[in-house]
């Protein structure tokens, strides 16, 4: 609606995925520097936290873009699954034919590590990425473990992606997961963007919309900060809702006045008439927005 306003040719700050879009900040880079070496010959589980919205899976849709034919992966959206329908996700995700009437714990899991043998043996690498997996169930993460027990003398068969919020740092502590927990490899814990990263995600997400001069003025560059706290879903939600604001007003330069707007429009009363933002008062409206890059490469999969 505003792109030709402001002499743009997409939408900056959309939320739907776009990988021309894809910003990695220090902090990002750096998780996913991680993910890289969790996922060495040393083979086990990875662990990537952070809260709502922080660009989890922005880091995730890094990785997976770095993936050639020698990798074959099972993603995993929605994790709320019983032992038996993780096994079957799973080989509904490596395209393992099953009989469902059929299906049991031993039946699914030989099945899955018949793949796992046979990719071995043809030079690829077997990766399972579950996404929000706070919601695993112990047992289920158990089961987990059990299938990671496949393994050479040098490197394991599955490598295991756990993204989530930081209630799963806190699971993963349980007694009896002890195990589990000792064959985490590498771990990294997202944080918000700082205030100068926030400066350089604007201005990079303006550029590749094809922005040629300046959109924010100062004031609304710190506003965009300091009621986002950094968090760059919601950093998306504020600065289209503000560009639409000025849109509006025929404005050409986004200002303060209209980050607060956004703001009033976007977060709770309470909080919009704060001038700061607190964490974790809003943290719940974040985990309404759907995740449309992990959506969308599903879908991409799907249709391939």
């Amino acid at each position: 609606m505003y792109t030709g306003f402001f002499g743009l040719h997409s939408q900056p700050f959309s939320i739907a995925p776009n990988p021309d879009f894809l910003y990695l900040s220090g902090r990002h880079a750096e998780a996913l520097a991680h993910l890289r070496y969790g996922l060495g010959d040393a083979g086990g589980f990875v662990l990537l936290t952070g809260e709502v919205g922080t660009g989890k899976t922005t880091v995730s849709r890094a990785l997976l873009q770095e993936l050639d034919e020698t990798t074959e992966l099972a993603f995993i959206l929605n994790p709320t699954l019983s032992e038996l329908e993780l096994l079957a996700t799973i080989c509904d995700e490596l395209r393992i034919r099953y009989k469902k009437s059929d299906a049991s714990l031993k039946m699914l899991g030989d099945k899955i590590k018949n793949r796992l043998l046979k990719n071995h043996q043809q030079g690829k690498q077997t990766l399972l990425i579950i996404d929000e997996a706070q919601h695993l169930q112990p047992v289920v993460l158990e089961q987990l473990r059990l299938l990671t027990n496949l393994e050479t003398n040098s490197q394991k068969l599955l490598q295991v992606i756990l993204i989530g919020q930081p209630e799963l740092q806190q699971l993963l502590q349980r007694s009896d997961l002890r195990q589990l927990a000792q064959r985490i490899t590498a771990r990294y814990h997202l944080m918000p963007l700082t205030e100068a990263e926030v400066q350089q995600y604007l201005a990079y997400r303006l550029k590749i919309a094809g922005s040629e001069r300046p959109v924010f003025d100062a004031a609304a560059r710190r506003q965009l900060y300091q009621r986002s706290q950094g968090i760059p879903r919601l950093l998306n939600l504020l600065a289209d809702r503000a560009m639409l604001a000025a849109y509006a007003r025929q404005k050409p330069l986004v200002g303060k006045a209209e980050v607060q707007q956004a703001a009033k429009e976007v977060l709770p009363a309470s909080v919009a008439s704060a001038q700061l933002v607190q964490p974790g008062v809003w943290l719940w409206l974040l985990a309404l927005v759907p995740l449309m890059a992990a959506l969308g490469y599903l879908l991409a999969r799907w249709l391939h």
